[in-house]
């Protein structure tokens, strides 16, 4: 391998005879006067005699094919592979045209790729085109990681990603984008396992029930089965609607719908301090009923009498409720009484973030899961609940005062762009950037998993010093991407066009751009099964059902059914009439489960 063609400071052109180039491959400048320059690979071109001469596009420029000629390479009979390498450091004048070019043994790249060990990071995947360096790899960078190359886990070759999350303390953040089916989601699955595996607190909030540790890939592998809980908002955690001051009830009842100043002005007025959630919906019930009935009326009941004891108590307390506040407009009112109701049912106020608490306490992975509007609600509440505690413990320590510990912890969301959205308010918006500015200093961190980089708030954005791009299609988050990264334009290009799994790792941490190959999780989703193979699964396991419950009626004619029709549906737990009994027959027929046979009075069904 030697350098050809015009050389600068920071880029140069490598050709060989033999060696083919792979993108992000490294390499080493023999020039003993620059210490040796380091490169990266960013372009590759092979020329051949079947190429037409004067192709003069890409890398094969005039300067380029007169140097191969120079150095003793006949272009028009050798395969000449070409390759633009982008020096890691500035030379301080360009490389001499014609200097032999190597692969570096590990050690002298060692700096570039590994910034912790395996036993303190995040092992999250192999770099790419590092397979050159395995024969001085030391033993304990190796088989650390399976990787999945056409359809087949493979051992690790290369060298292995290992993410320093300690130095979050002073890079803090992680953002992670790629569009649907590009791995975004299975590589945060490998995030989640790493945190598990290093005992760091986290909660996850999942809106497609889909990070459940459960299912192991390799039971050879690592078990998660004590390090995580799943929890549903309504029926495992909720809000302790006591604990909320009038400012947590307004953003909540605004979070399951757009609240007007008239509303915000019931709440703030009709909100009392540790109000539980029935007194409280009690008070906005009695109020609304109050004002439809209309203070004019209510004397007029009350003066006329004749009522029960509870009776006149309950008007006595509408005439209360309407003197003090009888100018709220009853449409207001009703507003608030239907976002309280909406929420009470779907479970919110019926439990507490007790079991979020206890399984940060004990260092464990804490998944939330539910709808995405019931997320952006519960996230609001839950992420300012624990931060607070974090940081009172934190201010507490630095004012040398006793506090009850907490631990830091990391927050992580897939479809992040909806409890942070770019151009308008969520619930929880105003929290998480408060976290994604201050957070460091409490040790609180974020990763944020969309598929839309565009739509997510650019102030949190802009503090994610560590972002993993997966494949990404469309311009305007590509162009995000550019502003917020260090890809360059060459990376740029190839995001559309990478494979499922393959990463750019931009961070702040590495001090450049890295091309990762995720590593195979140890763990599956529940939703990795093909809908197609569900559906055919499903129906061959209906057809042995229905095949059970007919095995006591076999041989079975047209006739018989009508007869026993009802014993039929209750052995197959079906309420079918006979026209549907003939044609789930016939189906079973056409599937080869029966034999049909004609008779010339009637079918006959009977094991085929």
């Amino acid at each position: 391998m030697q350098i050809v063609g015009i050389t600068t400071q920071h880029e140069v052109y490598v050709a060989s005879k033999e060696h083919k180039f792979k993108m992000n491959e490294l390499l080493i400048i023999e020039d003993d006067i620059l210490s040796k320059p380091k490169g990266e690979v960013v372009e590759t071109f092979s020329y051949n005699r079947y190429i037409p001469m004067g192709f003069d596009k890409g890398l094969v420029d005039d300067g380029v094919l007169k140097t191969l000629e120079h150095i003793g390479y006949d272009i028009g009979a050798d395969d000449i592979h070409l390759a633009k390498v982008r020096l890691f450091e500035e030379a301080i004048h360009p490389i001499q045209t014609g200097a032999h070019v190597r692969h570096p043994h590990f050690k002298e790249i060692e700096s570039l790729l590994v910034q912790t060990t395996a036993e303190k990071g995040m092992i999250l995947g192999e770099i790419k085109s590092t397979e050159y360096v395995s024969d001085t790899l030391p033993a304990e960078l190796q088989g650390l990681v399976q990787i999945q190359e056409d359809e087949k886990a493979r051992v690790q070759k290369g060298v292995p990603f290992i993410f320093d999350i300690r130095s979050m303390q002073q890079y803090p953040h992680i953002g992670v984008f790629g569009g649907s089916g590009s791995g975004k989601s299975f590589g945060l699955r490998v995030m989640l396992e790493e945190l598990m595996k290093l005992k760091i607190p986290t909660v996850v909030f999942d809106p497609h029930f889909e990070m459940s540790f459960s299912v192991q890939e390799n039971e050879e592998g690592p078990h998660f089965k004590e390090q995580y809980i799943v929890t549903q908002i309504g029926r495992d955690v909720g809000v302790d609607f006591s604990a909320l001051s009038t400012r947590d009830v307004e953003r909540l009842l605004g979070a399951s719908g757009t609240l007007t100043e008239s509303m915000v002005n019931v709440i703030q007025s009709v909100h009392k301090r540790k109000d539980s959630y029935q007194s409280f919906s009690d008070r906005v019930a009695n109020l609304a009923e109050a004002l439809e009935i209309g203070k004019q009326k209510l004397d007029g009941i009350l003066h006329d009498g004749g009522m029960s004891k509870e009776e006149i108590q309950r008007y006595q307390t509408f005439k209360k409720l309407l003197d003090q506040f009888g100018s709220l407009p009853l449409s207001s009112v009703k507003g608030i009484q239907w976002r309280l109701n909406r929420l009470y049912q779907a479970g919110l106020f019926q439990h507490h973030i007790r079991m979020i608490e206890q399984g940060l306490q004990a260092g464990k992975l804490v998944v939330i899961q539910g709808a995405v509007w019931l997320l952006q609600v519960f996230s609001s509440y839950v992420i300012g609940s624990l931060y607070g505690k974090r940081r009172s413990f934190k201010d507490a320590r630095l004012q040398q005062k006793q506090a009850e510990f907490f631990p830091p912890f990391v927050i992580v969301t897939d479809e992040a762009h909806n409890f942070a959205p770019k151009g308008y308010e969520a619930p929880s918006k105003s929290v998480l950037k408060e976290i994604a500015q201050e957070g460091r200093k409490y040790g609180v961190f974020l990763i944020f998993a969309t598929q839309r980089p565009t739509l997510l708030d650019e102030t949190i954005t802009a503090q994610l010093n560590s972002k993993f791009v997966f494949r990404t299609v469309r311009g305007t988050d590509i162009q995000t991407i550019k502003e917020e990264t260090d890809l360059t334009a060459e990376e740029g290009k190839r995001l559309p066009y990478l494979r499922s799994g393959d990463v750019f790792v931009s961070s702040a941490i590495m001090g450049r751009t890295i091309a990762v190959r995720i590593r195979l999780a140890h763990s599956s989703s529940p939703h990795t099964t093909n809908p197609f193979d569900e559906l055919e699964q499903r129906t061959e396991l209906d057809a042995k059902e229905l095949m059970d419950a007919l095995d006591e009626f076999l041989p079975l004619t047209e006739v018989q059914i009508m007869n026993q029709l009802n014993e039929l549906n209750k052995k197959a737990s079906k309420s079918w009439d006979i026209k549907q009994w003939k044609a789930q027959l016939k189906n079973l027929s056409k599937e080869g489960y029966l034999q049909e046979k004609q008779t010339p009075f009637a079918y006959i069904y009977d094991r085929s």
